[in-house]
């Protein structure tokens, strides 16, 4: 995937209402429809208030449909199987973090939520005991004046087995989430200016592919989840202590592939992942540059195989808490752009292993205000100089016995 920014038509599409069908132009005249008219109701122009259906009605916009919440709770509540809410805005929540007022809220088996815009709500949109829903071409963004944790969730699916949130864009909320929820599909989306781009837990059996998730303090976090898999995605730019592309915490059988980890302060950080090391996390064909600590480790890690990656530019390749390595880690056939080894047979893999030995990781441990200057003229002459002169021990933090001389890919510029 180029690193061009994804254009995503997505939003309301405006209509006009189809003759004979049950409109609402104000808010009494789509409570009695929601509560007892037909399946099918239509919204036109701007409608007050906060309303609810406690069946699985399909709520269509027409002539610039907009639902104008009170300010003091959620905007739409909609219950009941095969519901559908399609082609409408959503605009001023409540701002109560207990009751987690938003924009809309679905629960019911099959519940499609397709080209709706939120704007001014503190939460977004929450799918809950929602099996086999959808939530397709909609535009989510939040209170940006809050504080980045004051702010409510974008997108959220609790207990939504089997859903798919697909080609939406969301700015400037907390999280997008996936709790306790199976096999669920995230394709084609853009996330930016959050706190977690997604994150998922108990999310077992899940897909996030194909997505750009910039700017935020997290891309992706994984927690307590197996057979997670991420694919053709760009994670760029989390910056901040807390900063990483994807992060993974015990989790198992997870696979990374064909992903871009750009200029984060972590690319990637593994604690305890994977937690059984019969269930392996794989890193295949992903792209590490320009990151300040391409691979971030909480404890020498053992199961985890990183094969054919390119590792480009990054301030360090790896770094270890605890003073451990990663040699528990298995690299093979990956692109080092700081390998300084040979290739005399002409075959793209150098004869001599790569091997990172980095003495300012050991000094940064002794002395951890140290990582201050991580990235520095200061550490890099260090590192030189240890090089150079053998007086000072080091560890051996990792080894790809069998490096790619050329990079795998084109690097984007």
């Amino acid at each position: 995937m180029p690193l061009l920014a994804m254009v995503l038509a997505v939003g309301p599409v405006d209509r006009p209402c189809p003759a004979g069908a049950a409109v609402a132009r104000d808010a009494q005249t789509l409570d009695r429809l929601l509560a007892d008219g037909p399946a099918d109701v239509w919204v036109a122009g701007t409608v007050g208030g906060d309303h609810a259906a406690a069946r699985g009605v399909r709520l269509h916009g027409c002539e610039h449909a907009t639902l104008r919440g009170s300010g003091l709770g959620t905007v739409l509540k909609v219950e009941g199987d095969g519901a559908v809410v399609e082609d409408l805005a959503f605009v001023g929540s409540g701002a109560r973090v207990s009751f987690e007022d938003g924009a809309l809220k679905v629960s019911g088996r099959g519940a499609a939520v397709r080209r709706v815009s939120v704007r001014d709500c503190l939460y977004g949109i929450a799918m809950e005991k929602c099996p086999d829903c959808a939530l397709d071409d909609s535009y989510v963004t939040g209170r940006p004046e809050l504080e980045d944790n004051q702010r409510g969730d974008g997108i959220k699916l609790w207990e939504a087995h089997g859903s798919t949130v697909r080609r939406n864009r969301v700015e400037s909320v907390r999280d997008v989430v996936v709790w306790y929820s199976r096999h669920v599909t995230l394709e084609d989306n853009v996330i930016t200016g959050g706190r977690y781009g997604t994150h998922f837990m108990y999310a077992h059996d899940s897909v996030v592919r194909r997505s750009r998730l910039e700017r935020n303090v997290v891309g992706i976090f994984v927690m307590y989840s197996a057979r997670v898999l991420a694919e053709d995605n760009v994670l760029a730019g989390a910056h901040g202590s807390a900063g990483m592309g994807i992060g993974f915490k015990e989790s198992d059988a997870v696979t990374l592939r064909r992903n871009q980890l750009v200029a984060n302060t972590a690319g990637t950080y593994l604690d305890q992942t994977p937690r059984d090391p019969r269930q392996p996390v794989l890193f295949e064909e992903n792209l590490f540059a320009l990151n300040t600590v391409a691979l971030r480790t909480h404890s020498s890690e053992h199961g985890a195989t990183f094969r054919a990656n390119d590792f480009v530019e990054n301030d360090a390749l790896a770094e270890v808490e605890g003073n451990g390595d990663a040699r528990g880690v298995e690299f093979t056939h990956n692109h080092f752009s700081s390998y300084a080894g040979y290739d005399l047979d002409r075959d793209g893999t150098g004869d001599v292993a790569f091997q990172l030995s980095q003495p300012s990781s050991d000094l940064n441990d002794a002395h951890p205000n140290l990582k201050w200057f991580r990235g520095t003229a200061a550490m890099a002459l260090y590192d030189a100089v240890a090089q150079a002169l053998p007086f000072f021990g080091t560890r051996l933090l990792l080894e790809d016995p069998t490096p790619a001389v050329k990079a795998h890919r084109e690097v984007p510029r």
